[in-house]
C-alpha cells in the first residue's frame, strides 16, 4: 500500500537548521592531511633525542684530575668521584654533588667538574691556603674557616690564633691586617690572643708584646705602627712589651725590669 507523502507545511521549510557545535566545525574544518604528517614529525624527532640520549649516556670509565697537588692525594679524589658517580652514565651523573663530595675532602678548598666525552669526567681542585694554626691543631684559611681540626704535621712558619670558639673569622681578618702593616716595617707576627675577657695580645717574632686590651683596639694598633714600632724595631732585644692600653700614649715595658710611658 502506498501512502501519499505529507508535505511539509511552508513554515516547517523555511525553519532554519540547527547549527552544529562551535568545537565539532572546528574539528571538520582542521587540514587533517597537513596535521597527520606535523605529528609524524614530532614523533620522529622525539624518537631521534630519545636515541641521542641513550647513546651518549656512556658509562663513566676515566677521571682526570688536575690541580697543584701538595696536601690532597688524587686516589682519594677518585675515589669521591666514582662514589658519587653511583653507576650513572655521562648524561644522567650530577656534576655539582660530585664537586660537593669532592669538597669535603680535607685540604680541599674548590672543586670543578665537567664531563668530556664520551666516557670521562674532567676535575680540577684548589687546595687550602692555611694562614694560621687555629689552637693546637686546627687550620683556618684566609676566610677564617676551620678546615682542619687534627693537623698531623702543621708548618713551623705558621703564626697561632687562640680564642673562643666562634671567633675565627674575627680573628682571622684582623690577624691579615695587622699583619699586612707589619710586613712594611719587616715585622711579623708569630701569635695573636683573645682571653675570655675580650683582650686581645699580639706577639711578633722579635719576642715583643702587644698589649692592645678590649676597647678600641683598632685604634691602638695604629698608634704603635705610628708611634712606637720604630722604636721596637731598633731596640727590640731589650723590649718586653709594648702597653697600648693608654687614652693618649702607650708604655714599653724593657726586659731590665724598668719601664716608661710615651705620650702619643
Amino acid at each position: 500500500m502506498m501512502f501519499p507523502r505529507r508535505k511539509k507545511s511552508s513554515a516547517a521549510r523555511n525553519k532554519p537548521k540547527k547549527a552544529a557545535p562551535g568545537w565539532v566545525t572546528r574539528v571538520m574544518n582542521l587540514p587533517w592531511r597537513r596535521v597527520a604528517p606535523a605529528g609524524g614529525i614530532v614523533l620522529a624527532v622525539i624518537a631521534a633525542l630519545v636515541t641521542l640520549r641513550f647513546s651518549l649516556d656512556q658509562p663513566v670509565e676515566r677521571v682526570a684530575i688536575s690541580g697543584r697537588f701538595q696536601r690532597v692525594q688524587p686516589l682519594d679524589v677518585e675515589k669521591a668521584v666514582r662514589i658519587a658517580v653511583n653507576g650513572q652514565g655521562m648524561v644522567g651523573v650530577d656534576l655539582d654533588r660530585i664537586a660537593a663530595a669532592v669538597e669535603s675532602i680535607p685540604w680541599v678548598d674548590r672543586a670543578s667538574v665537567a664531563r668530556s666525552w664520551p666516557r670521562q669526567l674532567r676535575v680540577q681542585i684548589v687546595e687550602q691556603t692555611p694562614v694560621a694554626r687555629w689552637g693546637e691543631a686546627g687550620l683556618v684559611n684566609t676566610r677564617g674557616e676551620v678546615f682542619v681540626q687534627d693537623a698531623q704535621h702543621i708548618p713551623a712558619e705558621l703564626p697561632e690564633l687562640v680564642g673562643p670558639p666562634g671567633y675565627e673569622m674575627q680573628m682571622t681578618q684582623r690577624f691579615l691586617a695587622a699583619q699586612r702593616q707589619l710586613a712594611e716595617a719587616n715585622m711579623r707576627l708569630t701569635r695573636m690572643t683573645l682571653d675570655e675577657r675580650g683582650a686581645w695580645d699580639l706577639l711578633l717574632a722579635n719576642g715583643v708584646k702587644l698589649r692592645l686590651g678590649r676597647e678600641s683596639v683598632d685604634e691602638r694598633f695604629e698608634r704603635f705602627i705610628s708611634a712606637a714600632v720604630r722604636i721596637v724595631a731598633t731596640r727590640s732585644a731589650e723590649i718586653s712589651y709594648v702597653d697600648l692600653r693608654y687614652a693618649n700614649g702607650f708604655a714599653i715595658g724593657w726586659r731590665t725590669g724598668s719601664s716608661g710611658v710615651k705620650r702619643g
